[in-house]
């Protein structure tokens, strides 16, 4: 496929980056000369200088024959721009945006042919809110994915010592929960994945990826470790667009507090929020935090975008006494050195926007893909679609499908019923099929085993 990606910043270079590995013809157009030699000495692709947003730049680049742009330069203009212009000069079949500011993603009748010709809309900070809510409703959960809407949740707990299946053998789980189906899908050891057996056992420390039904998920979680109380108190650094996204998502439910320095946002957040409160001052003032019953707070969340500044807000108010931090890190190198101490969970906007854009980016019927452990490997969710003639997996037994080394599929969701994969289940046309990936380079090869038609026989 030829892409070309507008945007060399962190999600443009870690979107390049997963392409290119499998066999993509990528351009790269930005304007920061620096930052395109990098990425032209690390990876396999052609970087182009200049406007994105500019003809002669698309051009350039090969917008002449390419089949998709994905737009992800800091400029939500610009984006929205270049996308009109692949449109009305080089009817690019496919064109993914990402626009942050809020009022335009309110107007949906902004983005269409007939007006800005967007096929995909990209909103980081909505993407990060969703995450960090999945979060606050699954206590002591590190990740939590939906699939199909949310009729199956995919979530890593790490095992403590004390848990009922830690020590024991995964075959062990079905005896412990007679009427619960679930899978572990995923086990990192030490930093290492580990594809699970019936007679793996459970280490504590371990961190264990499952999945089941939304409705069994707090079962299982209790099998791996003690159970966390339900969370009441929440306090948020930082009242950006993020940070406001998730108060009104959440105060309803929950008692919530927002520390801001900007006087001006201070006044828009009290103006837009219904019961959260709002305090100007920094979340790194111990006083302030004191003042405020920190060590009475379940969970503190640093939503800036000071990745310094959230690291030692977090710290400080870990230190003070709350129960549960979670930090919002933009550098993704960062993310792996503090997540697990005293820092509960890194949350990488990056990696979960690349998720949502690979997700249009593939090939075959993939509905969606999800990065597990900040990258280390891939949830994918897949539609089965046509007949045992046109297709490679319908009809058939999981244990007669061809699936890549280091492939496994966890279940199955059929209409509205969940169903955890086993050797003898059978895939019928239209089941979502969700697979884990322990090696990236194997991603072409599900997308082949999904595509309907009889070019891969």
């Amino acid at each position: 496929m030829k892409i070309i990606i507008l945007g060399a910043g962190q999600v443009g270079g870690s979107l390049a980056e997963h392409l290119a590995s499998e066999a993509n013809d990528i351009t790269v157009v930005d304007t920061d000369g620096e930052r395109l030699r990098d990425l032209g000495d690390r990876l396999d692709i052609r970087t182009v200088q200049g406007r994105g947003s500019l003809p002669t730049i698309l051009r350039q680049a090969g917008a002449d024959d390419a089949d998709m742009l994905v737009a992800v330069t800091s400029s939500d203009e610009t984006n929205m721009v270049a996308c009109q212009v692949a449109h009305t000069l080089f009817h690019t079949p496919t064109k993914i945006a990402r626009v942050r500011e809020a009022a335009y993603l309110t107007k949906t009748e902004l983005f269409d042919n007939e007006a800005i010709p967007v096929d995909v809309l990209i909103s980081p900070e909505q993407v990060v809110t969703n995450y960090i809510k999945r979060l606050i409703q699954h206590p002591g959960a590190l990740q939590v994915i939906d699939f199909a809407e949310g009729k199956a949740q995919l979530v890593a707990v790490r095992a403590y010592y004390g848990g009922p299946l830690v020590g024991q053998q995964l075959r062990q789980l079905r005896e412990h929960m007679p009427n619960v189906e679930t899978r572990v899908a995923a086990i990192f050891r030490r930093d290492r994945p580990i594809l699970p057996q019936g007679d793996t056992v459970i280490e504590a420390d371990d961190e264990v990826f499952f999945i089941a039904a939304r409705a069994n998920i707090r079962a299982v979680m209790s099998e791996m470790r003690r159970l966390d109380e339900t969370y009441k108190r929440i306090v948020i650094a930082g009242g950006g667009q993020i940070g406001e996204r998730l108060a009104e998502a959440i105060e309803s439910r929950y008692q919530v507090k927002i520390i801001e320095m900007n006087p001006a946002r201070c006044r828009h957040l009290s103006d837009t929020l219904d019961s959260t409160v709002v305090l100007q001052g920094s979340a790194s003032d111990r006083d302030l935090l004191l003042e405020e019953n920190i060590a009475d707070a379940d969970i503190f969340l640093a939503l800036t975008n000071d990745d310094e500044a959230n690291i030692m807000s977090s710290l400080l108010a870990k230190r003070l006494g709350a129960k549960k931090v979670m930090t919002i890190i933009n550098n993704p190198a960062y993310v792996d050195l503090i997540q697990g101490g005293d820092i509960d969970i890194a949350i990488s906007p990056q990696l979960a926007t690349i998720g949502t854009l690979l997700a249009h980016v593939r090939r075959g019927d993939i509905v969606s893909v999800h990065s597990l452990r900040r990258g280390a490997a891939e949830a994918i969710e897949a539609i089965a679609h046509g007949d045992a003639k046109s297709s490679k997996v319908i009809g058939k037994a999981i244990e007669n499908i061809g699936l890549p080394p280091g492939t496994t599929i966890g279940a199955i969701i059929r209409d509205e019923e969940v169903i955890i994969a086993h050797d003898d289940t059978v895939i019928q046309t239209g089941d979502h099929v969700i697979l884990f990936l322990v090696d990236k380079k194997h991603i072409r090869d599900v997308e082949k085993l999904f595509h309907v038609g009889l070019s891969f026989f």
